[in-house]
């Protein structure tokens, strides 16, 4: 799907995603990866799902978000209450969905200025 917008340039927004990839401003990415509005990281997260622990979201906490977007790919998959719980340590909240619904809701609380973070899986 791609995602039309009017932005500012600075702050990096997911434009396109698609099965297996997802593309922040113009640059494609095939692998899990976290997005931030100035900042992307594509080594951070494991390369599934399953593997996401608390040292992942310890390190997302450093980026200071006021929420956490977390894509879990094709559909919603639920995780572990402890992660949910050391984000909440940290002052942020953590939303679970589906990727392509990650994405849309980064896009629009990046837009507003909001400390957001993405963390997304591939569908």
């Amino acid at each position: 799907m791609k995602l039309d917008f009017d932005d500012d340039p600075s702050t990096l927004l997911v434009s396109a995603y698609a099965e297996g990839w997802v593309s922040i401003g113009e640059r494609r990415v095939e692998q899990p990866c976290v997005v931030a509005p100035s900042r992307l990281l594509t080594d951070l997260l494991p390369g599934t799902l399953e593997a996401l622990d608390e040292s992942h979201m310890a390190a997302i906490a450093e980026l200071e978000p006021e929420i956490v977007l977390l894509g879990t790919g094709a559909r919603q998959v639920f995780v572990d209450h402890a992660l949910t719980a050391l984000l909440a340590e940290h002052g942020a909240g953590l939303e679970v969905m589906d990727t392509g619904a990650a994405c849309r809701s980064y896009n629009i609380l990046a837009g507003e200025g909001r400390a957001v973070v993405a963390a997304l899986y591939m569908i």
